[in-house]
């Protein structure tokens, strides 16, 4: 009957460090330039990359180079965004922020003068231990916010680091789930898309803090 299956067991960050990558099937990618022409991409059997013409075209298309300043604004006291609103005087200003978290890989704290860090060099891998770092975080975010602060919190892009990060706290001060969380942050910034070993992390912490309630 329909619907009525095994369930599969779900996936752990440890399925995710023991997939193979060379079990997935050989595939093209066809890039699509500026001007319209196109190009095959792929990998031949011994991992060489390669290049070739496409015979089809389209319309091209102009090359969006702007900075994405787009503010989540999560809570009062509380946004998140990417590297270019943390690089970026004016709309830090405009949303009275006080306190930085950088959880990017590599991207500088321009104004240590100006306002409190917090760097925590995490990696957009599933296999990293983001779990470690989330009560760090909570913790630094927390202090802005009994200060009367505004926290940023930022990666690179503002789409998996960050959002996990503030998932966490939400799961940890707001009491929802996993999902609840990622809808929710989602709603504020559309973008948001944590890796799936992040995914998993943040399900795990939430089962840890709330397993007695339950």
């Amino acid at each position: 009957m329909a619907g009525h299956g095994v369930k599969p067991s779900p996936l752990s960050l440890n399925d995710l460090k023991l997939f193979d990558r060379n079990a997935l099937r050989k595939t093209e990618t066809l890039i699509t330039n500026p001007d319209g022409s196109r190009i095959i991409e792929g990998k031949d059997e011994e991992g060489n990359l390669y290049r070739r013409p496409s015979t089809s075209s389209q319309h091209g298309f102009v090359v969006d180079w702007s900075e994405d300043l787009q503010v989540a604004e999560v809570k009062d006291g509380l946004i998140m965004g990417s590297q270019d609103v943390a690089h970026d005087l004016d709309t830090l200003k405009h949303h009275r922020v006080t306190h930085i978290l950088n959880v990017a890989s590599g991207v500088e704290n321009l104004f240590p003068d100006l306002f409190i860090y917090k760097t925590l060099d995490l990696r957009d891998l599933p296999e990293y231990p983001i779990l470690q770092d989330f009560q760090n975080a909570i913790t630094f975010i927390d202090e802005a916010l009994k200060a009367n602060g505004c926290v940023l919190v930022h990666c690179n892009a503002g789409i998996s680091r960050s959002a996990a990060i503030v998932m966490a706290y939400l799961i940890k001060t707001e009491g929802m789930t996993v999902n609840e969380a990622f809808s929710f942050l989602r709603s504020k910034r559309p973008a948001i898309c944590p890796n799936p070993g992040f995914m998993i992390q943040l399900q795990n912490f939430y089962d840890t803090l709330y397993a007695k309630i339950s």
